[in-house]
């Protein structure tokens, strides 16, 4: 499971590994069933306190993303939530709104966004799907 934590873009960590878990959950990356790191390994890994860890999966708990199992550990909840595709809605937005604010800024107008984001798709295509020239 890959977390990364920034420091300086004032979102606290604790919230940062809700979203990241979400968007993992969301994408498939983390299955129904998967098992979570434990609360002391993931604090490890990422060099944050264990209370901040404690803090994301009880908010995953509480949101129904993960469940804790008595002796067992922390898993990926198996029940098919009817708010995953509103979540993965929610994802994209706000990677999208990120992606607007930014090519604004830049001057980009809304079009040429459109066709970056048509171009990098195509070439993030599988060699063997696209027909050769």
């Amino acid at each position: 499971m890959q977390i990364h934590i920034s420091t300086a873009d004032g979102v606290p960590i604790y919230l940062q590994i809700v979203n990241q878990v979400k968007y993992l959950v969301a994408s498939g990356r983390l299955a129904p069933g998967d098992e979570m790191p434990s609360i002391r390994l993931l604090a490890e890994r990422l060099v944050v306190n264990p209370n901040t860890v404690a803090r994301a999966y009880r908010e995953l708990e509480q949101a129904g993303v993960v469940e804790k199992r008595r002796t067992a550990g922390t898993y990926v909840t198996e029940q098919k939530s009817p708010l995953a595709r509103r979540e993965r809605v929610r994802l994209l937005s706000e990677r999208i709104d990120a992606l607007l604010a930014q090519s604004r800024q830049m001057n980009f107008e809304l079009e040429e966004v459109i066709d970056l984001m048509r171009q990098r798709d195509a070439a993030m295509q599988p060699a063997s799907a696209g027909a050769s020239p």
